[in-house]
């Protein structure tokens, strides 16, 4: 029993491998290469515990190749090396099948080692990674590779596994275990998509329950002190922490007051309290903006009183604040309009400072025309008098259209009136 209940129960065939229906259902590409056994190279995408290594595994059981494995967190170029003189020898006859573990952690030079054997066939690769691999894997090795994004397993998947590892368990130890539904379905909630870490919870609601009248009966208690605090992955530098903090703010700017305190929630869980502040603050700038901009100070006002107080007392302005930014009126036309002039300076469009907006008053013998001409706009009725602002390349362009909203169209009547009138 020394290794995990994880890994004594790791299914042997892929009708019994959890979840991954897109991928395991007979018909899909992934199912009919493994049952065909016609295995390319294959880079495994998804977090943790959904079956990236029992998947590997079957198909290095259903292969005739040598199964080498090795992990990126720990492997050194000589483990490649070593893995490398076994090709054509009497102990890898017919290849070798190398499944590399969190690929993400081999740097370019280890995973350019590879590029030779897997192109010629003597190595098949199968890599398994919690990162995109379009962002840590070598191009090239992705050239050679198909990939397959594995995903998170739902709970209703989840709950004949934990049932199945109390099974093994009761008739690997000889004693009967009795588990109730609510047990199962609290394992399978807490476990966030994971089914190693579900299982794991079964093997210690085991050992943390005793004896009674010779059996042992898992109680919703134990299950619930057991299960892991946060049923959520979070990793600050992954996936996961930009896919949350996107629905965060896409929630806020669909106007879904519900959805986005579910991902604020999310945040605050993992206590990443600057991601959670700091996109509500550009939501507010960017999605809110001049629909509502007295938003901006009291969104600012929240945050800063969200990061004096700290967690968990935070939660309380923050969730005022994305409420407030959720079912406010929306506009993007200032950042609409920033980005178009970005867009213009970037690309060189850009041209001479108008003369009369210059900060000189003396002018060159070579002057066309002398003196400044500055027009003073606070001398002219209702502060405003035309004169041209742009550079003379640009002097028509226009970045910024009024938003629909209530008030960005009070301030285009009233300059459409000003500047009609004058």
């Amino acid at each position: 029993m020394d290794k995990p209940l994880a890994d004594r129960i790791r299914p042997r065939e892929l009708a019994d491998v959890v979840g991954q229906k897109h991928l395991l259902t007979p018909g899909k590409a992934l199912y009919n290469m493994i049952e065909n056994g016609d295995i390319p190279n294959l880079i495994f995408y998804g977090p943790s515990g959904v079956g990236k290594t029992t998947v590997a595994s079957i198909i290095a059981n259903k292969t005739n190749r040598s199964l080498r494995k090795l992990n990126g967190t720990n492997a050194s170029t000589q483990d490649i090396k070593n893995i490398v003189a076994e090709i054509d020898t009497f102990t890898a006859p017919n290849g070798i099948l190398l499944y590399l573990d969190e690929i993400q952690y081999f740097n370019k030079r280890q995973q350019q080692s590879l590029l030779e054997y897997i192109e010629n066939g003597k190595i098949t690769l199968i890599a398994s990674t919690t990162e995109n691999p379009y962002f840590y894997v070598y191009s090239a090795i992705l050239s050679r590779s198909t990939v397959f994004e594995f995903k998170s397993i739902e709970t209703a998947d989840i709950v004949p596994a934990v049932k199945r590892g109390f099974d093994f368990l009761a008739e690997e130890n000889d004693v009967e275990i009795i588990c109730g539904d609510d047990v199962a379905i609290k394992i399978a909630t807490g476990c966030g998509g994971d089914v190693r870490k579900a299982l794991n919870t079964v093997e210690n609601c085991y050992f943390a329950t005793p004896y009674t009248d010779g059996k042992k009966i898992i109680s919703l208690e134990t299950a619930d002190e057991l299960v892991q605090k946060s049923s959520m992955r979070y990793d600050r530098d992954g996936d996961e922490h930009y896919d949350i903090v996107s629905a965060y703010q896409k929630s806020m700017r669909g106007s879904d007051p519900d959805a986005a305190l579910h991902y604020l929630a999310r945040l605050l869980e993992a206590g990443d309290l600057p991601s959670a502040c700091r996109r509500l603050m550009v939501c507010a700038c960017e999605d809110v903006g001049l629909a509502y901009p007295q938003i901006i100070p009291i969104v600012k006002a929240a945050v800063d009183a969200a990061l004096m107080v700290g967690l968990p007392e935070a939660r309380i302005p923050l969730a005022d604040a994305v409420i407030l930014v959720a079912t406010s009126p929306k506009s993007n036309s200032g950042a609409g309009a920033i980005d178009a002039a970005l867009a213009d300076v970037r690309s060189g469009n850009i041209g001479p400072i108008p003369r009369q907006l210059q900060n000189k008053h003396y002018d060159g013998e070579d002057a066309e025309v002398k003196g400044q001409n500055y027009i003073y706009p606070h001398n002219y009725p209702n502060h405003y008098i035309y004169q041209q602002y742009l550079p003379d390349a640009i002097k028509d362009v226009r970045y910024y259209e009024y938003g629909e909203n209530k008030n960005e169209q009070a301030f285009k009547k009233y300059w459409d009136k000003i500047k009609n009138d004058e």
